[in-house]
């Protein structure tokens, strides 16, 4: 590995050579020394990981240098053969108004007549407030019995406001993730309408109670499904580390919060023990706790060999990646599935790969144990080639089964939102609002993912109608 152009593994290896040498050395101070070597190890180890080749983050990635495009021969713009996207006029304009033409600038002596109109639309947005006043009659009798007309459902208090005013702001702070102070400036400043941020509590708690219909629906379809991408992340809630769990696949979306990582926490969010189709992860180990299929994430393996090609410099896991890559181009360029005769060959291919890794990287030696029990202490890279021997019905089901993805990244591209809301905030102030953000969301991610807009699913929400995704769904 290298750290500012310099080769640790060139010179740790030359002081082990010259401690070696070196007889004058007494016992301790030869033992501290090692000791730092090996601390020298962990930490350069550490340094010399980023995106690339872990679970990293990019945005964890020290002094990220940004791709600088290569100038292609195209020109700037749109090109041949392009489809375009053109501005349509609409059919039905709210306000039409008539240009006439001054008769005063046209030849004198001449008749004319109207023929028709040459149209043009401009396309505005008018944000105001619109209020409703409802003035219940009130009859009265002889004897002085007076009878009021009811209101309208939901018309409860002198002064409220309404489902579009509701809508709107649990779509600003929920989908787009605007700050509580932002939107009452925005309410205040685009319409007039004051808010507090204490009805903006209200208005996402309220949306949380409304979605609880929901809940209990989408973990039923998740349940029910034939593939689940599942992935977890820390989350911060009070200062305190907690995790977020997603269970997700094309069509449906479900986060949950909780205090735990492992199967209990899983058990409790109530999807994957009654899962029974094939089940995508990174390999977290309590999810082969559930008796389903699996699938594991490849995207992983890669950076993975990565780190071993680069940091242990496993010559194996260059060629087991380059392999990889090979595979999922060829399932794609089939249409995502090989024939039988066509996997059973990648798969040769592939075990031949990690049979030459043996040689490469072995298990520890069984005669060094000394008295220890249980499993040697493996390499990481060793590790990795193990998984990817042990797992390798999990590892290639891309290869045949048309319904799985090389890689997991569905699950993780579900969970980035609310990456992006703990960089916006830092954390959830309560574990309430974290289940709050979690249910509402996982409501918006899957209209979308129904082609729905978020403030039409909104609307409906507080207007007391279910969206059309669950309605036709328990339909069909």
């Amino acid at each position: 590995m290298k750290i500012r152009n310099s080769d640790v593994d060139d010179i740790l290896a030359t002081v082990r050579q010259q401690l070696q040498d070196d007889k004058t050395l007494s016992v301790s101070l030869r033992t501290t020394i090692e000791l730092l070597i090996a601390l020298i190890q962990v930490l350069a180890g550490r340094l010399g990981t980023d995106s690339a080749n872990s679970s990293k983050p990019p945005s964890q990635d020290p002094n990220r240098p940004k791709k600088s495009r290569r100038k292609g021969e195209r020109k700037p713009g749109g090109q041949p053969g392009r489809t375009g996207k053109t501005l349509q006029p609409l059919e039905d304009p709210d306000v039409i108004r008539a240009v006439t033409l001054d008769r005063r600038t046209l030849p004198k002596g001449s008749q004319f007549r109207v023929v028709g109109y040459e149209k043009r639309q401009v396309i505005d947005l008018d944000i105001s407030r619109f209020v409703t006043e409802y003035q219940a009659e009130i009859l009265e009798n002889a004897q002085g019995q007076r009878f009021v007309a009811p209101f309208p459902d939901g018309v409860d208090r002198p002064v409220q406001y309404g489902p579009s005013v509701k809508a709107h702001a649990v779509y600003l702070s929920q989908y787009q993730l605007l700050p509580y102070e932002r939107i009452r400036e925005y309410f205040e400043d685009q319409a007039g309408i004051p808010l507090s941020a204490g009805s903006l509590f209200n208005f996402n708690q309220e949306a949380f109670e409304r979605t609880a219909g929901f809940e209990h629906w989408v973990k039923d379809r998740l349940a029910e499904s034939e593939r689940i991408h599942a992935d977890e992340t820390g989350i911060n809630i009070g200062g305190k580390r907690h995790w977020l769990h997603c269970a997700s696949n094309d069509h449906l979306t479900w986060l949950a919060p909780h205090e735990k990582r492992g199967q209990q926490a899983m058990d409790e969010v109530g999807i994957l023990p009654r899962f029974q189709g094939v089940l995508c992860h990174d390999h977290w180990k309590p999810y082969y706790r559930y008796e389903c299929q699996h699938a594991l994430c490849n995207a992983h393996h890669l950076r993975e060999l990565q780190r071993a090609w680069e940091q242990d410099k496993q010559a194996w896991a260059r060629r087991m990646q380059r392999l990889l890559c090979a595979m999922r181009d060829a399932v794609q360029a089939a249409g995502g599935s090989l024939p039988p005769d066509k996997a059973d060959r990648w798969r040769r291919v592939y075990r031949q790969c990690l049979g030459r890794a043996e040689n490469a990287c072995p298990p520890p030696d069984e005669s060094q144990r000394q008295g220890q029990r249980g499993r040697l202490k493996r390499t990481r890279a060793r590790n990795l080639l193990e998984r990817l021997r042990d797992y390798e019905a999990d590892v290639l089901r891309f290869l045949d089964d048309p319904a799985i993805p090389f890689t997991n990244n569905q699950g993780e591209r579900d969970i980035r939102m609310l990456k992006v809301q703990q960089k916006i905030f830092g954390c959830f102030r309560s574990f309430e609002g974290a289940r709050i953000f979690c249910r509402v969301r996982s409501y918006l991610s899957t209209a979308r993912k129904q082609n729905l807009s978020a403030s039409e699913v909104l609307t409906q929400l507080f207007t007391g109608r279910e969206p059309a995704f669950m309605v036709a769904q328990e339909g069909d």
